[in-house]
């Protein structure tokens, strides 16, 4: 049976520190591949200064374009709407029954837990697969595989506001790629210098 990683956000934009945590969790079980999955619209956060629905998946495309086990799921975006994780989970189980999925979650998200929509019959779906992260507790009355992983105090929030502050370049934070066209599409407040190409 496939085992895959899905790693479900908004990533507006994605960063090193989903890169590091998909890659840990890859390892640690031993995954046959991990396909990030950029949502439509999530319940839990507003999308205001966000990039369109087309850059964020063109970013997730970049950010892990040299990583052959690292995929991408259009699931959420195709469907639009809301993107109740049980929905989701409910279509992908129908669409590849030979496939067992691990739900990658940051500690933040295993905190809330309880809250997510129809959260009793998705644990029916899936094994979540939960990451520390800064900041956040990482406990939950639902079983939650957890693994290992550096911890990095780094969020899109972060990169965003980084992105109006300063010109600076942002190596180390986020792939020479995704930076390349964050500025190049005048993103997150940044020079649009897509007409001196």
């Amino acid at each position: 049976m496939k085992k895959v990683g899905l790693f479900g956000g908004t990533f507006n934009p994605p960063h090193i520190g989903h890169l590091m945590m998909a890659n840990e969790v890859y390892a640690a079980l031993d995954l046959t591949e991990v396909r990030f999955m950029p949502n439509a619209k999530p319940p839990h956060k507003d999308l205001a200064r966000s990039a369109t629905n087309a850059q964020r998946l063109r970013m997730v495309e970049l950010a892990i374009e040299d990583i052959p086990y690292f995929q991408v799921e259009t699931y959420e975006l195709e469907r639009g709407g809301v993107s109740y994780t049980f929905d989701t989970m409910k279509a992908l189980c129908e669409r590849e029954p030979q496939t067992q999925f691990y739900f990658i979650i940051g500690g933040d998200m295993i905190d809330s837990l309880h809250t997510w929509h129809r959260i009793d019959e998705l644990m029916e779906l899936v094994t979540f697969v939960g990451v520390k992260r800064p900041g956040s507790e990482a406990k939950s009355s639902y079983d939650v595989c957890m693994v290992e992983a550096p911890q990095i105090d780094l969020s899109s929030t972060y990169i965003r506001n980084r992105l109006q502050q300063t010109e600076a370049p942002l190596q180390f934070l986020l792939p020479a790629a995704v930076e390349q066209y964050i500025r190049k599409e005048g993103l997150y407040g940044t020079s649009n210098d897509a007409g001196s190409d």
